[in-house]
Order: structure tokens, then sequence, then C-alpha cells
């Protein structure tokens, strides 16, 4: 893929800064352009980003032909200029060619290699009638996606900070933290251009007082720059300490009963019954069959009319959908913080509590299930046995439609990792179907295979590659 942007050197550099974030080994960019264009402005730019604090002085390599650097992560970075290379021979000589293969790779003046290395990304750098400005044209997989990105950050103010990748999730969107003169931020870029719901959920949520980030930029293609709230994830905190766990899942459970008394913003979609069967649709769609089975097609009505007897009577509540350890910031004394919100819905209020409680990533222990429970009834008051059938219901639909999404991740994304989740998710999908309310969907389920070690592995023989 091939874009082009006109860049000064501000916009330059962010550009190399977002290649840094993920380049990895065997990686090679070639930087075309004549003497003087700023190919060594984008690899100083680069090779910084990749050091971060302990970035070192980065001369042009006109006359050692390489220099060498190693970033944090033990990756060594390779910044060559051929420009004086008399013959392709001399390559062997300076190691170059072994370098390709485990090394991040810059390479000025490529036209002097005897063969240009598959998979390469170019840079073409390029005057332009303000000799301020440089013609840059970037060819490389998603190039007009990263081109965007950086073009972006910079016009945000943020052009300088280094970038560093984040931990993603299950979708096609990225996060990205960036570091500089103004502290910290984080970049969230959407290619489905789907950032507007956030956007409207995050201003609901901050004007009714809870932690939400500020947007601080925003692009309509989908990209968007928001307030850091750090790294203290709440599954973090419990990992290190596990003793927080009843006074942190008290403060979830708090928030939820906060949450629930206001009315439901009128621009969130309602997950009702026959959306609630339709979504766990895709338990049907792609587990039974990977698992070498067949049925599972019954599930999906028994959901609906289960949903009409136990949980249709109850006003639906703001439900963030997502919300789990994972998606919850410890921050104190302060709100807790939320991300990963866009989804949010009127549902059931069971259902959140259900997705915090029984998490896919986490064991919580049954006593506080049970104890956050009966917290989330004492303040609320609505009828316990009800509201445990409903709890039960919306906590098997769950689990069944994510037992289909991690099949799926595998089998057509080629996202395996999430298989290993597969035996906890399914302990919870019987545990709820424990509940005497619901055992017609008990009964359709135990005709099915349960995702043991076997069943498993046969699902991973066919992940997409």
């Amino acid at each position: 893929m091939t874009t082009r942007l006109t860049a000064d050197e501000t916009l330059t550099a962010a550009l190399a800064r977002m290649l840094a974030a993920t380049l990895r080994p065997g990686d090679t960019i070639l930087l075309e352009g004549p003497v003087g264009a700023g190919k060594t402005h984008f690899a100083r730019a680069f090779i910084r980003a990749r050091q971060g604090e302990g970035a070192e002085d980065v001369p042009s390599p006109t006359f050692t032909l390489v220099q060498t650097y190693d970033d944090p992560l033990g990756t060594e970075i390779w910044h060559a200029d051929l420009y004086r290379l008399t013959d392709p021979s001399e390559l062997a000589e300076l190691g170059l060619d072994e370098a390709l293969a485990d090394a991040i790779c810059l390479i000025e003046w490529p036209d002097r290699l005897e063969q240009l290395p598959d998979g390469a990304i170019t840079i073409g750098i390029a005057a332009h009638a303000d000799p301020d400005l440089r013609e840059i044209t970037l060819i490389a997989p998603d190039a007009a996606r990263i081109a965007a990105r950086a073009a972006f950050v910079a016009g945000a103010g943020w052009g300088d900070a280094r970038v560093l990748p984040l931990a993603g999730d299950a979708s096609a969107r990225r996060f990205f933290r960036l570091t500089g003169a103004q502290g910290s931020a984080v970049l969230m870029d959407d290619p489905s251009g789907g950032c507007a719901p956030f956007v409207a959920m995050t201003e609901w949520l901050r004007g009714h007082g809870f932690g939400a980030p500020a947007i601080l930029a925003q692009d309509p293609a989908g990209l968007l720059l928001v307030e850091d709230l750090g790294d203290d994830l709440v599954a973090r905190v419990l990992e290190r300490d596990p003793a927080m766990a009843p006074p942190v899942y008290d403060r979830i459970t708090d928030l939820l009963v906060d949450l629930h008394r206001h009315p439901v913003p009128g621009f969130v979609a309602a997950l009702d019954g026959p959306v609630l069967a339709e979504q766990v649709g895709l338990f049907a769609d792609w587990y039974p069959q990977a698992a070498g089975a067949a049925g599972g097609q019954d599930i999906a009505p028994l959901v609906a009319a289960l949903h009409a007897d136990l949980a249709a009577d109850v006003p639906p509540v703001l439900a963030l959908r997502d919300f789990h350890a994972e998606n919850l910031l410890w921050q104190g004394d302060a709100p807790l913080g939320l991300i990963d919100y866009q989804d949010a819905v009127a549902c059931h209020p069971a259902y959140d509590l259900v997705s915090a409680l029984q998490d896919a990533r986490r064991d919580v222990d049954p006593g506080i299930e049970a104890a956050c429970i009966s917290r989330y009834l004492a303040a609320t008051g609505m009828d316990p046995d009800r509201f445990r059938a409903a709890y039960a219901l919306l906590g098997a639909q769950r689990n069944l439609r994510i037992l289909g999404i991690f099949t799926r991740l595998c089998l057509r994304d080629g996202k395996g990792r999430y298989l290993d989740f597969m035996p906890r998710v399914w302990g919870h999908v019987r545990r709820n179907l424990a509940h005497p309310a619901l055992a017609p969907l008990a009964q359709a389920v135990a005709a099915l295979p349960a995702p043991d070690n076997a069943v498993i592995e046969r699902i991973r023989a066919r992940c997409a590659r």
C-alpha cells in the first residue's frame, strides 16, 4: 500500500516514531531520497524513539557506513548509509546481510543493494517548493493508517512524543501511549471510524461524575487522543495484592449501583431478549462444529423465551458491557477509571455485574461473587429470587457467546491465545445452568461437548495462519 503526505520536520519525525512503535526484529526500512532530503533526520527520530530515556546521539553513518544501536527490549538496530558503497560485495564485510534477518535495519541509499529485502518498508523523501517541507511517499502494509496516526498526533501538538504500543483487545482497535513534554496520553485508533459512540459515552460518564478519560483531540476517521489513566488496571492490582479483592469488588459493585440510579441515555441501543438471542447465536455458529459436534441451534430461542419469563419485566439500566478487571483502573480514593465502554447498551441490571464477577480472564472467589450480588440487592431493593435467576440467565448467555467469539477468533482471525480461557468460561456456563429456572437451556447445552484439552487442541489445530 502506498500513501503520500507533505511533511515538515515535526511530522516527519512523528511518522518515524509511529513506525518505531510497531516494527519488530527482521523488519527493514529503505530510505530513499537525494542528499539533504532528511533521511538521517527520519532515522535519528526512529532510533531515539526505540531507545527512549536512554537515547544516544545518532550521527550520520556516511563515513562508517553502519552504526548499530540497542533498544531497552534488546532489539539491535542497524543504521546503514550505502552512499559510499562501491560494490555490493562489501555488504558481506559489513555484516548487513546477516543483520537483515534478526535486527531492525534502516538503510539509506538502498539502490546500492544487489537485491532489496522482501517485505521492506520504503520511505521516499523528496524536495518541496517550500524548503521547510518534504514530500514523503510511504510504501508499507497499512501505510495510509500509519500516516494518518502520525498526522493526527502532530496536528494535536504531540508530534514530539514517543509512541509505545499498548495491549489491545479482541477487536481491530489499536492503542498507543504517547509520552512527551506535555505528560502522557493514549492514542486510540479505530479503523472502522466508530469513535462517535465512545465520545458520546465519555461525555455522558464524565458529566455524571464517573471516571472516564478526558478527550484531548479527535478525528472523524476514527482517531482519538484521550487522557492517560495510568497502568493500574484492577486485574494488575489484584495480581499484585490478592487481599485487595473484597474491597475492590465492593467498589465495583457500588459503581454499578450508582450508575443504575441514572436514567439510561437515549443514544444507547437496547440489549433485550431478541438481541441477546441473536448474539448467543455466535456459539452455535462456531463452537459445536469446531468441537466435532452438531447442534446448538435451539439455544438462541431458549434464551429469548427465558429472558421474557425471567428478566423482561425489569426496567433496563445502562450497561457498559465489557465491564471487567481489564477495563477498570484503580485510582485509590478517586473513582474507578473506565475504558472500553463504546458498546454500552440498555440492559437488565444483572448484566454488568455478571461481566465483572464471571471474568473470562481471571478467577473471582465464589464467596466474593455471592457477597457482591447480596450487596447489590441490598442497595437496590430488587427481588432477590428473580434477580438471581436473571443473573444466571445473563451469565449463561454471555459466557456461551464468549465461547463462540473465542472459537471465531482462532478459526477466522488466527488469535488462538483466547482458547486458554475456555475452561474457565465453561465453568461459568455450568454454574449458571445449575439454576433450576434454566433447566431447558441446561439440557440443550448438555448435548454438546465441553471444551476439554482434546477439544481445545482440535480447535487450535485449525487456527487460521
